[in-house]
């Protein structure tokens, strides 16, 4: 790992050192990431003050199934929006890769991603480490027969023509695979979740307002199992009052600030 100078923090120092301190300690932490995140990889949040459902609320109903499957107009938007997306050439951020250091030390127990963009994968995490609460917009999926495949070859249909591209194997309806407002998370998913959350020493809620359930209910899961819980965000989140550390500044800065030990004075 490269040491590197660390941020001045904008007032008291005291919460950064004890969470390095913590963090020197643990020997199980849980990352629950959100699009916070990802922001320096140029991939906007949602309800941020440069959100893209704070900017245009129409957009959300390109997340809402009963739209999708309901309206073709707006499942054409929702693939014209995926095609577009930034994720497919965006580079993890330093925040990405400061997980990453966390894992090759071997305190990294999983990443619990509310992201669908596969930056942490995409950093150099194992699969198997990284546990997709809302699923990946990498996949495409059929509603109707379950057919599921890399994205690529339905996003080649794309750009041949197809606007609103049926499953091949049974006509039915596709959409990326991940999870729309509407749709229940994956009970399989969410068990992985949670066991992490139950098992971990320490909780990094990073990037995410914790206003989403049942996912922001890892945090108290982890409180009360006994873990230290610190909140990493740019804007206040609904449970910073649960935290034993809240950090707020940029991610790409604070994230490697926490990990990376500050280098010593002359």
């Amino acid at each position: 790992m490269n040491a590197r100078s660390s941020p001045t923090p904008p007032d008291d120092p005291s919460p950064l050192d004890r969470a390095r301190e913590w963090l020197r300690s643990a020997s199980r932490v849980v990352a629950l990431t959100g699009a916070g995140i990802s922001t320096d990889s140029g991939i906007p949040d949602f309800r941020g003050p440069q959100g893209v459902w704070t900017r245009d609320p129409k957009a959300e109903r390109l997340s809402d199934i009963r739209y999708y499957v309901a309206d073709p107009e707006v499942r054409r938007l929702a693939w014209q929006s995926r095609l577009a997306h930034p994720a497919w050439t965006a580079q993890p951020g330093r925040g990405h890769r400061a997980l990453v250091d966390l894992e090759r030390e071997g305190k990294l127990l999983a990443v619990v991603t509310q992201n669908i963009d596969g930056l942490h994968q995409k950093a150099g995490h194992r699969p198997e480490a990284v546990i997709e609460v809302h699923g990946t917009m990498l996949h495409v999926i059929c509603l109707s027969c379950g057919w599921r495949s890399p994205m690529e070859p339905v996003a080649e249909r794309l750009r041949s023509g197809e606007d609103d591209p049926p499953c091949r194997e049974c006509g039915g309806i596709l959409k990326s695979d991940t999870i729309s407002f509407g749709q229940s998370l994956k009970a399989e998913v969410l068990e992985r979740a949670t066991r992490a959350a139950q098992t971990c020493d320490l909780l990094l809620a990073i990037g995410t307002t914790l206003r989403v359930h049942p996912v922001a209910g890892l945090v108290p899961i982890a409180r009360e199992a006994g873990a230290r819980v610190v909140i990493l965000n740019a804007e206040p989140t609904a449970m910073d009052d649960l935290a034993d550390a809240v950090l707020r500044g940029p991610i790409g800065e604070w994230l490697p600030a926490l990990v990376e030990p500050p280098v010593a004075s002359a």
